[in-house]
């Protein structure tokens, strides 16, 4: 009999924000949003991101403000009781 294999409970729906100057215009910052799923509070695949972003892109980086929310169990998911439509 095989082993069940439990899931990593760190891990969270991580959103970063990425500032970045625009490298015809240092003087003009952009945003940019990722998001994905990342093991908390290590966050490797942000930080694989962000060492890609630094070799591959021309654009540095300026700030990256991060946010994270656990994920829902099943018993915080309702259904609506009620659907209204207001024309």
């Amino acid at each position: 009999m095989k082993p069940v294999s439990v899931p990593n409970l760190n891990y969270r729906l991580t959103t970063a924000e990425i500032l970045y100057h625009l490298p015809d215009h240092p003087h003009v910052l952009q945003s940019f949003v990722w998001q994905q799923m990342d093991l908390a509070p290590a966050f490797p695949a942000l930080h694989r991101f962000l060492a890609h972003w630094r070799t591959a892109i021309v654009a540095p980086l300026h700030s990256v403000t991060v946010a994270q929310t656990p994920i829902l169990p099943r018993a915080g998911l309702r259904h609506a009781a009620v659907s209204l439509q207001v024309h």
